[in-house]
């Protein structure tokens, strides 16, 4: 048994092995998560892992947004991405898929893509959550009836949390917009977070 003074003295110089150690979160996406144009700060991971801090939750979000990414070019990195990490993510929020959507590629191609970043995950046993994107009016209905239901397909297929739309709240109110309509800016990221937080929350503490 630990002598009374050595236990005190333990925790004094180890603080950390007395607490349980912060979840990995990994924000794997494009622009918006990246923080686009957004102050030191103020972009989605950061503001994320504030807000699990202060829910007490103890997690370290890792930004892994790249602006203008494809989920082909996600898919390209992702194994990279994993094994630059120190320790493997007790979460990855998947965020891909609005570029493909606004330059108009096949939404076959953007599912094959996030598919199998998704089946790299689950073989790896690691909680996902997918952050659905919808289709933007001017790419026309027959576009939507294809791209649209991409996520919620791929989040049944593969047992995995999904987020329909990443941007609710957000479209639509310019107060919420860097100025391009598409960007969220402090104030729109915190709605974004305010949004997924119960989510997140629930698969960071739910074994």
């Amino acid at each position: 048994m630990l002598h009374p003074f050595l236990a005190i003295l333990a925790l004094l110089l180890f603080p950390a092995s007395a607490q349980a150690a912060d979840k990995l979160v990994l924000a794997f996406g494009d622009s918006l998560t990246a923080g686009y144009r957004l102050p030191p700060g103020q972009g989605f991971a950061p503001q994320l892992e504030a807000a699990l801090r202060k829910s007490g939750v103890p997690a370290r979000v890792h930004n892994a947004g790249v602006s203008g990414d494809t989920t082909a070019q996600g898919r390209a990195r992702l194994n990279w991405v994993l094994a630059s990490l120190k320790a493997k993510p007790d979460l990855v929020i998947v965020e891909l898929g609005a570029n493909d959507m606004l330059r108009g590629q096949d939404p076959r191609r953007a599912e094959a893509n996030l598919d199998a970043i998704l089946s790299e995950l689950r073989k790896r046993n690691i909680k996902v959550l997918l952050a659905g994107m919808v289709a933007a009016p001017n790419l026309g209905a027959a576009y939507a009836r294809q791209f649209n239901p991409i996520y919620a397909r791929l989040a049944a297929k593969h047992r995995a949390a999904l987020y329909p739309f990443f941007l609710q709240g957000v479209v639509g109110d310019r107060s919420l917009h860097i100025g391009d309509a598409i960007h969220p800016n402090e104030r729109g990221v915190s709605v974004i977070v305010r949004g997924l937080l119960p989510q997140i929350r629930r698969l960071l503490t739910t074994p």
